[in-house]
């Protein structure tokens, strides 16, 4: 039942598509867009940062107009190009860690989004989703694809392998050392037997962009209310997804620092952990938990599992088997005096592989007075929290593949 439809896409040259291809604005610190964009005249960021042009910081409307000007401009200069006829587009990325990522890049409906057809698992701050309707409202499109997952379908994988067989209109290798392909599928018998499969597909799910997801759902909503002529067919009835299956996504963890112990001295804090948590001190040597509602701790220049007490807590929802929850709701919450993950100052967020030493340095040096370590969740987690209707909170999953703006472009 979901809803899939191809779309002529605007694209860079295929000679400058890797100098175009950024990573979302704010991943980037200062210093690093600066080089980018003191260097590459081609880079997005030229688009999405317009007030550069002219050496001043620029907000609001102001600058959502002067990113339209931007975007015409890379038109007019030649540096995109539009398709001439709709497409979907096949898209592959290899990642450092020779982790490979196959997928589609289609627009998606905001009808499945409304009827829960592409469901949600994270919480969104209406204020972001306001501005950034407002966003593309002004600026005409969107340059990065909302991240979506469906159950693994054999005849989409051979339409995929297949036209991975032939000569791909992109390929190009990021500063990351992630290779991105692209292959243009433009056969209408083709796209129909895609389309089939997917509407077949009771549900999908949102991996990564939520509030895109949720912005393009407002756009649709204040055009279809504000168009006497609307028909469905209008592109703001859509929204750019790159669709993966299931076993090609991968989820990792956040971890968590905290600046304090909410006034307890070290004694007590691990007093009132020993009635939630077995705890072993594990001195010098870091330990990484291996099993579901099992946590890492690095309090004081030192190393500690804690083991969940299952005795003393009821998991009645697939939300409280979650152990981004767990921890939040045992340690977090009641002891540590936290109460809103998103903006309380006194919390911070890692992830990666070395996250362990980050959380040893950031404690060490007096920063951060306690850090957690958790495994990660898993896709049958988020697909439950989802079914459920329950919302994980923030910083649960750290997902990739992590895609590129300025690669395909949908316009409204």
């Amino acid at each position: 039942m979901a809803k899939i439809i191809p779309f002529k896409a605007v694209k860079p040259k295929r000679a400058v598509v890797g100098l175009v291809a950024s990573r979302p604005y704010q991943s980037y610190t200062i210093a690093e867009r600066e080089s980018r964009m003191n260097y590459n005249p081609y880079c997005f960021l030229h688009i999405v940062n317009p007030g550069y042009k002219y050496d001043q910081e620029v907000t609001g409307n102001k600058r959502y107009e002067l990113v339209k000007n931007r975007y015409q401009e890379f038109k007019e200069d030649g540096i995109f190009v539009t398709d001439k006829e709709p497409s979907l587009y096949v898209y592959k990325i290899v990642n450092r860690n020779k982790q490979v990522f196959n997928g589609i890049i289609a627009a998606t409906s905001a009808e499945d989004y409304e009827k829960d057809i592409i469901k949600k698992h994270e919480e969104t701050i209406a204020k972001r989703e306001e501005t950034f309707k407002n966003y593309i409202q002004t600026v005409g499109f969107n340059a990065e694809p909302v991240l979506l997952t469906y159950p693994d379908n054999e005849v989409i994988a051979n339409i995929i392998k297949e036209t991975q067989k032939g000569h791909a209109e992109f390929e190009f290798t990021m500063t990351y050392k992630d290779t991105h392909y692209l292959w243009k599928i433009d056969d209408k018998e083709t796209i129909k037997a895609i389309q089939e499969e997917f509407n077949n597909i009771k549900t999908i799910y949102i991996a990564d962009g939520h509030h895109r997801s949720a912005s393009s759902y407002l756009l649709h909503k204040n055009e279809k209310e504000n168009n006497a002529n609307h028909n469905g067919t209008e592109s703001y009835n859509f929204f750019m997804s790159y669709l993966i299956p299931e076993s090609d996504l991968v989820i990792q963890e956040f971890s968590r620092l905290v600046k304090d112990l909410n006034g307890l001295s070290k004694k007590e804090f691990l007093i009132k952990l020993d009635a939630i948590y077995r705890i072993e001190n594990r001195g010098l040597t870091p330990y990484s938990p291996s099993k579901p509602h099992h946590f890492s701790m690095y309090l004081d220049g030192e190393f500690y599992s804690l083991y969940l007490r299952k005795t003393i807590y009821k998991f009645d929802t697939a939300l409280e088997k979650l152990d981004a929850q767990l921890l939040y709701k045992t340690i977090l919450q009641p002891i540590l005096g936290i109460d809103d993950l998103r903006n309380d100052s006194r919390i911070e967020y890692v992830h990666g592989k070395h996250e362990m030493i980050t959380i040893k340095s950031s404690v060490d040096s007096g920063e951060f007075k306690v850090g957690f370590g958790m495994c990660p969740a898993t896709v049958q987690q988020m697909k439950e929290i989802a079914d459920e209707g329950l919302k994980m909170p923030p910083k649960s999953t750290y997902i990739l593949p992590k895609l590129r703006s300025g690669v395909t472009v949908y316009e409204y």
